[in-house]
């Protein structure tokens, strides 16, 4: 039998499933290795992971970033474990608040991240797919993340078979986290979830954010 400490018991105890919380967080680290996405932060209040991709297409920012097909680029996933969890209620400005405060703080910290390794200096862009419901919420969202200085590029109107039902399997995935996680904020579209593709060149996040975290937000 596992021993926990107490810190790991208050992680579990807020699941609503805590037993399907450990299976479905074992399945999306069993995951997560072999994308190679990573913590890039120790800050608890990070809500980002990272992995090093390539860029599939051809993209040009409105600073004049430009990112050519097969150039490397820094996409960001959710650290669904650190995601402050949505009251039982509904989102309240308390909860917005926190969110917002967690993606300065994750910006900031990519920003420290990436100028510390110089074997990144070819990162021009960093990138989401951020998963959302309807048309209006994906409106809303990118509204929200256009706050951050990120920015949405239209996906090709037809995507291959396979990248739809790779989707399918991350909308499956995420449904299976919200149950375990959050089993109130669970809603019948979730496995009709689309995608906002998001984009933040990488002057863009140095601007905004470098030394943000020492200047703003002290570790607690």
């Amino acid at each position: 039998m596992a021993v926990w400490d107490s810190a790991e018991q208050r992680m579990w105890s807020r699941h609503s499933h805590p037993w399907l919380a450990e299976v479905v967080f074992a399945l999306d680290a069993r995951l997560r290795r072999r994308q190679a996405v990573f913590e890039y932060s120790r800050d608890p209040r990070c809500v980002f992971r990272l992995d090093i991709n390539r860029s599939p297409r051809a993209l040009v920012l409105r600073d004049g970033t430009r990112v050519h097909p097969g150039q490397r680029i820094a996409r960001l996933h959710f650290w669904n474990e650190q995601v402050p969890p949505l009251p039982k209620n509904g989102a309240t400005i308390a909860w917005a608040c926190q969110i917002q405060q967690a993606i300065t703080i994750s910006l900031a910290e990519l920003a420290r991240f990436l100028a510390s390794r110089p074997e990144l200096n070819d990162i021009a862009v960093v990138c989401a797919d951020v998963p959302s419901g309807t048309l209006a919420q994906s409106e809303q969202l990118a509204r929200i993340m256009g706050r951050y200085g990120f920015e949405t590029i239209a996906e090709p109107e037809h995507l291959p078979f396979a990248e739809r039902m790779h989707r399918f399997g991350e909308n499956i995935l995420i449904s299976l986290i919200v149950l375990a996680s959050n089993a109130a904020a669970l809603r019948g579209d979730t496995l009709k979830r689309v995608r906002v593709p998001i984009y933040l060149s990488r002057h863009v996040l140095e601007k905004k954010f470098n030394g943000m975290g020492e200047r703003r937000l002290p570790r607690e």
